[in-house]
């Protein structure tokens, strides 16, 4: 996973690296195909925004979360991209399981 992490009037500390990293590694372990990940952190007024875009074969997630902490917005930020990459694997999966085709379905035999 190729993880870009910038800061808009904010200077991203390694501490806050670190700490984006260790949040955001949940969605690898739930999805394994992520090819890049890019997220922006910024500061306005008293606000804290912190915005990602993930990348996976043929989708893009875009969340964004705003708190009154750093912190607490790349909590709110990784929950959410968590619960769409969860949300497209089990689409996949369905969609693997099914067989998306009529031959598969079952025949009602004529009485």
């Amino acid at each position: 996973m190729n993880l870009k992490i910038s800061g808009h009037h904010l200077e991203v500390t390694p501490a806050i690296r670190d700490y984006v990293s260790e949040k955001l590694d949940r969605v690898k372990r739930h999805f394994d195909h992520v090819i890049n990940l890019n997220v922006i952190m910024q500061v306005e007024k008293l606000v804290h925004k912190a915005e990602a875009t993930l990348h996976v074969k043929g989708h893009d997630f875009h969340a964004s979360s705003e708190d009154d902490n750093m912190y607490a917005a790349i909590d709110l930020l990784a929950d959410k991209l968590d619960r769409q990459i969860v949300k497209h694997k089990e689409k996949i999966s369905d969609v693997h399981q099914d067989g998306g085709s009529l031959k598969h379905q079952p025949t009602e035999s004529a009485a």
